[in-house]
């Protein structure tokens, strides 16, 4: 594969990572390594430190939905992929900004700017570092 062909992988793999969030939950399985690590730095988000496999994070996916009505996650801004061939799958770092909103209780939109970070073995998504602008937080790219 050349750097073209990583490029495409990259950003192919940040898109299903962005569907999964927006509950194509089958995806777990297909982009996720049998065991990860999620480091999410805002708060509320401890429950992730104890997610280790596709099904948890399926099964966590489900809940955000579940609690907050609209959720959609966006891709946004470019994508950095830093991806190279090893033993003939990708491996290394994709990271792109994205948009979560959704509707509160009271009706509000709620729109927060974030980036994850994927780092990937094997071509699988290995761990995850995940920065928002939080619950205060401001959007960028709308």
């Amino acid at each position: 594969m050349g750097d073209h062909d990583m490029r495409v992988y990259g950003t192919g793999l940040f898109d299903r990572w962005t569907a999964l969030w927006n509950g194509d939950l089958g995806l777990a399985g297909e982009i996720m390594a049998p065991g990860f690590t999620l480091r999410y730095a805002q708060a509320g988000t401890e429950a992730f430190d104890e997610i280790r496999t596709p099904q948890q994070l399926a099964g966590i996916v489900a809940a955000w939905h579940a609690s907050r009505t609209g959720l959609v996650f966006a891709a946004e801004g470019t994508a950095v992929v830093d991806l190279a061939p090893d033993g003939g799958a990708p491996a290394g770092l994709v990271a792109r900004p994205y948009l979560a909103s959704f509707v509160t209780a009271e009706g509000e939109k709620v729109a927060r700017s974030g980036v994850d970070i994927l780092r990937v073995a094997d071509g699988l998504i290995v761990e995850v570092w995940s920065v928002s602008s939080g619950a205060a937080g401001r959007t960028f790219y709308r």
